[in-house]
């Protein structure tokens, strides 16, 4: 039986404590989180911790997830059966989509928990989604980055990191992109979501090749269309940055037509700067809508992953000068959805 893993601290509200009406972190030497599961699960399982920061993770700087990316690189792989990562919930789609790239050929499972509330508010989930992470840890021979969460009144969800969205407003739910998750924890064992869009065992059991882009850059902007969005205001008269990022709507599509608000007037202003635009999500199966006839030629299109992934993979691109196009072209942990 696997009984060795190694845990990753980094803050979060599941590494904090509430106090009164607010929330921060705890300052502790022995993890809670431990002191829980151990109580309520036994101690069958040897768990080995390390603690590079602890930060609320909407804070979280370029730095520090180096420091987290340097601490899974340091972890000895042939030791452990694999590595949980606990982290806080705001940022916790950024992060997950940025190591499914960075650690695409880990050989262990690298698994993801966090909490929507801190772990002495019975409504946290925070035991359950590090318990579930164990169970799918034991239950695997394969590497790779994973999440794991459970939304209120389901079951645990095991999720690629790579198809993580961002979490709904206000609820903090999560969910896979096109709500195909990669499993779940029923009665305590994990039960594989046999979706034809899924990776198979034996897939994930093939050698993958590492990610060449590994360093971040964070000279981009991103902008999320929404009705009535005047692109007149992002002028970069005193900043330019490398690369745009616009978040289309579900469609593909965003507003062509007007002065402000239209897109392809932006589009011809950045490209005067210089300034390379990426556009996503886009479905290359889907048809497309007379608004956005011509809009994928006249700026880099990500094609058939999420915007989160996007994200990850433009930025990763910029800090690693690598080509933007052809970094999301790749499909490095089963991101692309074709």
């Amino acid at each position: 039986m696997k009984n060795r893993i190694c845990v990753i601290f980094t803050g979060g509200t599941i590494g904090s404590r509430a106090f009164g009406d607010k929330v921060d972190l705890r300052q502790e030497d022995k993890s809670f989180l431990l002191e829980l599961y151990n109580s309520r699960y036994g101690k069958s399982v040897i768990f080995d911790e390390l603690r590079p920061l602890n930060i609320l993770s909407e804070n979280v700087q370029p730095s520090d997830l180096e420091k987290m990316a340097d601490c899974v690189r340091g972890v000895d792989k042939d030791k452990y059966d694999g590595i949980i990562i606990t982290h806080g919930t705001d940022t916790l789609c950024f992060t997950a989509n940025l190591f499914s790239q960075l650690f695409c050929d880990i050989k262990i499972p690298v698994v993801f928990v966090s909490a929507l509330y801190p772990l002495d508010d019975k409504r946290s989930k925070g035991v359950e989604n590090f318990a579930n992470a164990v169970t799918f840890i034991q239950s695997v021979d394969f590497g790779g980055v994973f999440v794991s969460f459970e939304n209120y009144g389901e079951n645990c969800k095991i999720h690629l990191a790579s198809r993580l969205i961002a979490a709904t407003q206000i609820s903090g739910e999560y969910n896979s992109i096109l709500n195909i998750h990669f499993g779940e924890v029923v009665d305590g064992a994990f039960v594989y979501n046999e979706n034809p869009l899924n990776p198979t065992f034996a897939q994930l059991r093939e050698k993958r090749q590492p990610c060449t882009a590994q360093k971040l850059c964070m000279n981009m902007v991103t902008i999320q269309a929404h009705s009535l969005l005047n692109f007149d205001f992002y002028r970069f008269t005193e900043v330019k940055p490398k690369a745009v990022m616009v978040q289309l709507y579900h469609s593909g599509t965003v507003c062509t037509e007007g002065k402000e608000a239209n897109f392809k007037n932006f589009l011809k202003y950045c490209k005067e700067l210089g300034i390379e635009v990426v556009i996503a999500p886009v479905d290359s199966r889907a048809r497309t809508y007379g608004s956005a006839v011509g809009l994928t030629e006249m700026c880099t299109t990500a094609y058939d992953i999420s915007f989160e992934m996007a994200t990850a993979k433009v930025l990763l691109a910029l800090g690693s000068g690598k080509s933007i196009v052809e970094e999301l072209k790749k499909n490095n942990f089963f991101e692309k959805l074709n």
